[in-house]
């Protein structure tokens, strides 16, 4: 069995206050993907570098708490890939690709709009550039697994409150499209072909009581290739814990390396 993690921390030195590290020590996982590190090389503890048994991989945003991507393996990898090799979008630290075999492992940290229409730019720019990088790791033939953040909820399952949404970055109909453009051409979306009908969501505003009152959004994937989405045996979102504004996405796949 194969466990792969997709977990945005919003912080790695906050996580790690909240009990993340000690969750992961008895989690038993292959393969976990972080977003949204908010530090550089220099602030992490040893723990934070390579945690029980595992080995970090990371790409640093070049701005000091802000974004950043990393992956935690218990395998060591043929090939590390960091970044898109677009400056703009590397200068960022939002992605990061291990090979092991015919399997390959990345990291996303998809750009939020929702802080001004600058930003919203850079995402639909982010999602010009990304398509035809998804389209060349389909047609590689690898088994390929993308855990992350996407900052877009799909279909109005996706999200708690879809009718207040239509018009907010993360649920915008352009994003929607996007993604419905990258599922209709043979990518899978692990979480949502398990569970058709289960919300699933992984991400709560800090605002009123969105976690209490579980009104959430599901912006979390594992997005996969069809060899792969066919080995995939259960997934699940652990909530028992609050390391960050997000939910770690676990999905089991009856695959050895």
């Amino acid at each position: 069995m194969l466990r792969i993690v997709s977990a945005n921390l919003n912080g790695i030195r906050s996580a790690d206050k909240k009990g993340f590290f000690d969750w992961l020590a008895g989690h038993q996982a292959d393969f976990v993907c972080l977003q949204e590190l908010k530090a550089q090389a220099g602030d992490l503890s040893p723990r934070m570098q390579n945690p029980d048994g595992l080995t970090g991989y990371f790409h640093y945003a070049e701005k000091k708490g802000y974004s950043g991507v990393g992956i935690y393996t218990r395998h060591t990898p043929d090939r590390v890939i960091t970044g898109l090799g677009v400056d703009w979008i590397d200068a960022e630290g939002r992605y990061l690709q291990l090979d092991i075999g015919n399997l390959s492992v990345v990291s996303l940290y998809l750009p939020s709009g929702s802080s001004s229409d600058e930003r919203q730019q850079v995402k639909f720019d982010f999602l010009d550039v990304f398509m035809p990088h998804m389209e060349a790791l389909r047609a590689s033939g690898r088994d390929v697994v993308i855990c992350g953040d996407w900052n877009i909820a799909h279909q109005e399952i996706d999200l708690k409150n879809w009718k207040g949404n239509l018009k907010n970055s993360g649920f915008l109909p352009e994003e929607r499209a996007w993604m419905t453009q990258l599922l209709g051409s043979g990518w899978c979306d692990a979480w949502r072909t398990l569970y058709p009908d289960a919300p699933g969501y992984s991400w709560w505003s800090n605002r009123g009581q969105a976690y209490a009152k579980d009104v959430g959004w599901r912006i979390d994937y594992h997005i996969v290739s069809p060899g792969l989405m066919a080995q995939a045996r259960s997934a699940s979102i652990y909530k028992d814990e609050k390391f960050s504004d997000h939910a770690p996405l676990t999905v089991d796949y009856e695959r050895s390396l």
